[in-house]
């Protein structure tokens, strides 16, 4: 379920107290991940005169996010324990009108770099900006949906402008390990018509 996924997602991230003027306030629950039904999705209003509407879009949520990005030579020295390594990574442009593509093509720029094949890549994050832009990289590049997004995406989670990029690489990091697969990619498009990806190897 999408609480379940979200409950996996926090298990991740610590929480974290804001001192407020009145009270200090706990952050270590996602406001954004709410029970719902396909009969409330269904009397939804469309919102550009297609078929998008707020329950098939992500939310515009809060977030911040930070990662470490080290050679391997000093995570030794320092003693610490990397999640991933990153294998490859691309930014590519797509025509504005379609930028939800983006996605597609860095996957196969990248999985072109490191000299494997769509199949190898065991665990897929795409940023969902909307459901049917997800599901347009998905028919372009006609990987089993089963690998995709398989904790819960954007659309479930919110995307928190400036963390989406950090939050997606982490999920599939988590991922790797969790489920014993060695390599993982994570991707987002971008306004303007961009499409970036990271290939990550587990280690």
């Amino acid at each position: 379920s999408t609480v379940e996924n979200a409950r996996w997602e926090l298990a991740g991230y610590q929480p974290r107290a804001t001192r407020l003027a009145d009270r200090l306030a706990s952050f270590g629950r996602d406001s954004h991940v709410r029970p719902t039904s396909l009969e409330t999705l269904q009397k939804l209003k469309p919102a550009f005169g297609g078929v998008q509407t707020g329950g098939n879009s992500s939310a515009i949520v809060d977030g911040a996010a930070a990662v470490i990005v080290a050679h391997g030579d000093w995570v030794r020295a320092n003693g610490l324990t990397p999640l991933a390594r990153i294998v490859a990574g691309a930014a590519v442009a797509v025509p504005p009108e379609i930028m939800g593509i983006g996605p597609a093509p860095a996957i196969r720029a990248v999985a072109a770099r490191a000299g494997i094949g769509l199949d190898d890549i065991g665990r897929i994050e795409i940023n969902e900006a909307f459901g049917a832009q997800y599901l347009a990289c998905q028919r372009e590049l006609g990987f089993d949906p089963e690998r995709a997004n398989s904790r819960g995406g954007a659309i479930a989670i919110g995307h928190p402008l400036g963390a989406s990029g950090v939050r997606l690489t982490h999920t599939v990091a988590r991922q790797l390990k969790a489920d014993g697969v060695r390599f993982g990619v994570s991707s987002a498009c971008a306004g303007g018509g961009q499409g970036v990806a990271v290939l990550l190897e587990n280690l």
